[in-house]
Parts: structure tokens; C-alpha cells; sequence
């Protein structure tokens, strides 16, 4: 190792001399050089060399052959501008450079990113390395399209290359015909090389200006027409007609050859992915793009196999629907005549969809599409509600309202857009015709729909508490509505509604017994929960709060009794116990703890607290006692002594 680390030291000698005799570095700091590059050869020749040794020493150069730039840049300053002949430091640090990533790819070989640096590198100094590099990574990596990709552009883009350039393309494909990015580059590099060529002949004057279209016609034609004094004419000026038809006849050809490749270049690509749709969209992209003529074919090709192949799913009439708007991220302004155009061809769209396709995914996208314009913004005016938009909307809400309809006539009505119609009509204000149609759902296809039952119960304890009706018979219907309810949904799913219920209910001493009641009896079946929303929990503080602390105890006791309370309900009744601060609560807490470590020995963060509170209130014999029947307990001594020092 010491003899090939101090050979490779003994060729750097030229290099440093030169800096030396250049006067960019002094003989001490050339001596620091030499000893920085020692320690990073070692590192690289011993046996496992890490990803990270070769990177810091390139880092390094990279850096060193910055300032030997800059120092070189600033001598030069001081005679005067003078350029000096290039000597062998200018090159000597690129060099070892790409040597160490030849290196580091040879070691690293699956790295593609490391490859990626390489080829950069290469790139940006312009390197003759740059197409060995090229070949190797192909070699070693055949199956990234990336590799084939850049490979391409930098023939095309360096070399200006094109049939090379088109060859690595076509290998790529052979390689990897499943990639989608392969294929759309593929059309690219024809389309733009294709317009190059457009671009040459026009200037030469080989080519009819149409080539490019009519809007193109125009620019090139003025172009020429400011630059007539750049050109000189090729012909003899007799203006030969017959002349002028063949050369018509030889772009047709030319047209029609490149308009040929491309189509067979799609047709390929559709073979390869026929399932794709993302593809096509992206070829469509491509050829709208680019300004050249007699791509009319290749596109209607397009859509009419788009529609083919995809007419049978609600993505394909999605997109077919953004392509009549001006802006698909934005929905159209419905106050000005031509918002109103883009949304009524849209919604043309969307009506031979649902006649093609009914469903209920087609109808949400449909329904989505109204409600965002309707609001304008989408999201940005989601909060005022469809009632504060202007009187352009009118006719939509109506539209909307009958959309809705017609998805229930044809049993294309899911969950979530019951929800939402319902949300409609609560949004214009008609809460009674919200709360009707919830209960006609709820009482019929959707009845254990939970996202419904949900929405029912809260308008309805909404509209009781907005009224301030809270006689014996309103409260007694929400209540029977809210025990159906708990039937379908489960605790976890309805956090909110128990909390709203035990406020509606907490006046009425009837109903809110009712209410702890069937609280019981639903703990009793499925227990609590030991973390996130605790229901016994959120019941003993608002007994806490309602009756004073002496309620609360006799009702958490009733809970603990339970077969499985939970861990929450504990550590909320310790909490409430320990803020009351007297020796009888205090008393009561040791208890709960207890009482949680017969059923959650093993949490760590119980014994925590139960250890903090003995420190806090108790002596050091009763927080010892803790520690060691935790650690008896856990067995892990190392986790409990980091959590009672935390």
C-alpha cells in the first residue's frame, strides 16, 4: 500500500513544481498539499474504501483547482493581462479528478448517481473522457433510461449528431421498451430535429414557408422580408415556375417522411404500453408544442385511439374536458363571457361521459368540476359557500341540483356524494331539505353509511342548538337519532359528535344520564382506547366539570370496573386527581396507578410518572420501592434508568 501511495505521490512531482515555479503556491503550502493528498490516498487504497473517501478527495481537488484558478487569474492581473503559455498544472488537477471518479465507478459500479456526477464533471470541462465514461455506464447500466436518455442529448446537443443521437435512442428501447420517458424523448429529439431542419431550409430558401403553418408562414415570411440583404439569391431570377412546383413536390415528400417516422415512432411506443395513458397525454403535449405543419394527422391519430382505448374510464373524459378550458388549474371566471363558453363546452364534455359511462367516479369528477366553478377559486373560496358566490351561479347551482338527481335516478350516487349533495343544500340555506334528504338516504340504501350518519347527527344537533329548542321532545329525538348512530360508527370515528353531545345534553339532567348510560354500555362492549380520543376520558371531565371532582370519582370508578376502560382513562383521572393537590387525592392517584399497572405493566411511561409522583409527594423509601418493581417488571434496565433520568 506504501509503495503504490508513494508512487502516485512521485507523479504528482512535474504538477507541484510548476505551481512552485509559477509562484501560485508557496513551497509550504505545496508541502501541505502533498500531505492533505497523502492521507486521502491511503484512505483510498485500503481494503474497504467507502463511497464517502472518494468524494471528499474530489471535493477537495475541486476546490484546490479553484483557487489555482483564481491565483493564476490574479498573477496574470498583475503583468499586465498577459497570457502565459499553458503548462502542465492547468490540466494536471482535471486529470486527477476524473481519475478518482474512474476510480470510485469502478469500486461503486450500481451507483447511478455517482455515474451521474461523473458524466457532469466531464461535461462541464469538456473532456475527452466524457464518451469512454458514456460507454461504460451504458454498459454497466443498460437498464436505466436515464443513462440512454443523456447519452442521446449529449450526441445530439454536443456532438450535433442526430443518427447517432437516434441510435442510442432506438438501443435504449430495445433495453427498456416499457419506459414511458424513453419513448417521449424519442419523439422529442425527432420533433425538435425535425424543426431544425425547418428552420435550415427556409433560411436557404429550399422550402415553402408553410411548412410550419399559417401563424408560421407569417413570422419566417417577415423575418425574411426585414433580412432580404443577408441572403443571396441561389436562382437566376427568371422565377421558373416549373422549378417552384417541383421543389413544392420535394418538401410534400420531405413532410410527409418526417410525419411518417413519427407515427410510426407512436405506434411502436402504443404496442410497447398499450395500457399507458399518461404516455399518450405526453406525446399529445409534445406535438401541440411544436410549431411545424402537417401534424394534424399525427394528432387526430392520437385522440381518436385515446378515445378507443380509454372512453371506458372517468380519467379519460377528465382530461378530454381540461382540454376546453383556457387554464386546467384554474376554474374558468364564470362572470365573463368567455369563462361561461369554456364551462358550457366543458360541461358538454362530462354529458356524453355520463351517457358513455355511468358511474359514480364519473359523476364526482363531473360534480367537482361544478362546485369549483361555482365558487371560482376552488379551494380559495371553499369556506365562503356556494350561497356567496355572484348571480352568474344561478343557473350552475341549479345545473348542479339536477346533476345530483340524475346521478340518484341512475343509482351512481356513492357515499361521499350523498354527503355532498346533502352539503349543497345546507350551503344555499335550505337546511330542512338538507336534513329530509339525510334522512331518506340514512333510512334507506345508505343506512350504514358513517360519513352520513355523521353529517345527519351534527346538522341535526346544529339546527337544536341554533334554535335554542331544547324541550323534552326535540332532545328526545336527537337523542334516539345519536344512539342510532353510535350503532354504525365507531368511537374513534365520531370524536366530535360525543363532544357536541355531551354539550347539547349537559343541561338536561335526563338526557345526559341517558347519555353516560349508553356510554357504558358501549364501553362495556368495545372497551376504550389506550391512545388518541378516550371516551371514558372525555366523560369523567365533563362529570368533573359539570358535578364537581366528588361525581367524577364515583363515576370513573363505575368505568374502571369495565372490562378494558383504557390507558387514556387512567392517566386522565391521575392527571385530575394530582391537580387537585390534597393528600386525599393524592391518595386516590396512587390507587389509579395501581390499578393501570395491573393491566399496562409494561409502559415504560407509566412507571414514569408513578416514579415522578413518589419523588414529588412521597419519601425516598416509597420511589425507590417504584424503581425496583419497575425494573423487576421491565427487565430492560438500560430503557428505564434513560426514561426516569429524562
Amino acid at each position: 500500500m506504501a509503495d503504490v501511495v508513494h508512487h502516485r505521490l512521485e507523479l504528482m512531482f512535474p504538477e507541484l513544481e510548476d505551481l512552485e515555479k509559477r509562484a501560485i503556491f508557496t513551497r509550504s503550502e505545496i508541502g501541505e498539499i502533498v500531505k492533505t493528498r497523502r492521507k486521502f490516498e491511503y484512505r483510498l487504497k485500503r481494503p474497504s474504501p467507502l463511497k464517502q473517501d472518494f468524494l471528499e478527495y474530489i471535493e477537495y481537488e475541486k476546490q484546490l483547482d479553484r483557487l489555482r484558478v483564481l491565483r493564476k487569474r490574479s498573477i496574470s492581473a498583475g503583468d499586465g493581462g498577459k497570457k502565459k503559455k499553458a503548462s502542465v498544472s492547468d490540466s494536471a488537477g482535471v486529470r486527477r479528478i476524473i481519475e478518482i471518479y474512474r476510480m470510485a465507478t469502478m469500486r461503486f459500479k450500481g451507483d447511478i448517481e455517482l455515474w451521474f456526477e461523473y458524466l457532469e464533471f466531464c461535461k462541464e470541462k469538456k473532456n475527452g473522457r466524457m464518451k469512454k465514461a458514456l460507454a461504460e455506464v451504458m454498459r454497466f447500466h443498460p437498464k436505466v433510461p436515464a443513462v440512454w436518455i443523456y447519452a442521446a442529448a449529449w450526441a445530439y446537443d454536443h456532438n450535433l449528431n442526430f443518427e447517432s443521437a437516434l441510435s442510442l435512442m432506438q438501443n435504449g428501447l430495445r433495453a427498456c421498451p416499457n419506459s414511458e420517458d424513453l419513448w417521449v424523448e424519442c419523439v422529442r429529439l425527432i420533433l425538435t430535429h425535425l424543426n431544425k431542419l425547418r428552420e435550415r431550409k427556409v433560411l436557404l430558401g429550399e422550402a415553402d414557408i408553410t411548412l410550419g403553418g399559417a401563424d408560421n408562414h407569417n413570422e419566417d415570411k417577415k423575418w425574411l422580408d426585414e433580412n432580404e440583404d443577408l441572403f443571396m439569391s441561389l436562382d437566376d431570377g427568371n422565377g421558373d415556375d416549373v422549378g417552384s412546383e417541383v421543389e413544392k413536390k420535394d418538401n410534400s415528400k420531405w413532410d410527409k417522411l418526417w410525419v411518417s417516422i413519427l407515427q410510426e415512432t407512436y405506434r411502436e411506443a402504443i404496442k410497447a404500453l398499450p395500457s399507458s395513458f399518461s404516455l399518450r397525454k405526453k406525446f399529445l403535449e409534445i406535438v401541440e408544442a411544436t410549431n411545424l405543419g402537417h401534424l394534424e394527422d399525427v394528432r387526430t391519430e392520437i385522440l381518436d385511439g385515446m378515445k378507443k382505448d380509454f372512453s371506458g374510464g372517468p380519467d379519460y373524459w377528465d382530461w378530454l374536458a381540461s382540454l376546453k378550458l383556457t387554464d386546467p388549474d384554474t376554474a374558468p371566471d364564470i362572470s365573463s363571457e368567455d369563462g361561461r363558453f369554456q364551462v358550457d363546452e366543458v360541461i358538454k364534455v362530462y354529458e356524453e361521459a355520463i351517457s358513455i359511462l355511468p358511474s359514480p367516479a364519473m359523476f364526482e369528477k363531473y360534480i367537482k368540476f361544478l362546485i369549483d366553478t361555482i365558487n371560482q377559486n376552488g379551494e380559495q373560496k371553499q369556506n365562503a359557500g356556494i350561497s356567496d358566490v355572484s348571480k352568474h351561479a344561478s343557473d350552475y347551482i341549479s345545473h348542479l341540483t339536477r346533476i345530483f338527481m340524475k346521478a340518484e335516478a341512475l343509482g351512481c350516487l356513492s357515499e361521499d356524494l350523498v354527503c355532498l349533495y346533502i352539503k349543497i343544500y345546507l350551503d344555499v340555506g335550505k337546511a330542512d331539505e338538507a336534513l329530509k334528504l339525510a334522512e331518506n338516504f340514512s333510512n334507506g340504501n345508505f343506512s350504514n353509511a358513517k360519513q352520513l350518519w355523521v353529517l345527519r347527527v351534527t346538522e341535526q344537533m346544529k339546527c337544536t342548538s341554533e334554535s335554542r329548542d331544547f324541550s323534552n321532545a326535540s332532545l328526545s329525538s336527537v337523542f334516539h337519532l345519536f344512539k342510532k348512530m353510535v350503532k354504525n360508527v365507531a368511537v374513534s370515528d365520531a370524536e366530535n359528535m360525543w363532544i357536541m353531545a355531551l354539550d347539547l345534553f349537559a343541561n338536561n339532567k335526563k338526557y345526559f344520564g341517558k347519555l353516560l348510560d349508553l356510554s357504558l354500555a358501549l364501553l362495556a362492549k368495545d372497551g376504550g382506547s389506550d391512545d388518541g380520543f378516550s371516551l371514558p376520558a372525555t366523560l369523567v371531565k365533563f362529570v368533573w366539570q359539570k358535578d364537581g371532582i366528588q361525581k367524577a370519582r364515583d363515576f370513573y370508578k363505575r368505568l374502571t370496573t369495565l372490562p378494558h376502560p383504557g390507558l387514556g382513562l387512567y392517566k386522565h383521572c391521575i392527571e385530575l386527581e394530582i391537580s387537585a393537590g390534597d393528600e386525599a387525592s393524592i391518595a386516590n392517584a396512587r390507587k389509579l396507578f395501581e390499578c393501570a399497572l395491573a393491566t399496562y405493566s409494561q409502559d415504560i411511561s407509566l412507571w414514569q410518572d408513578y416514579y415522578s409522583l413518589e419523588i414529588k409527594t412521597g419519601t425516598s423509601e416509597t420511589a425507590n420501592a417504584v424503581y425496583w418493581r419497575a425494573k423487576k417488571t421491565l427487565g430492560d434496565a438500560s430503557a428505564l434508568s434513560a426514561s426516569f433520568t429524562t
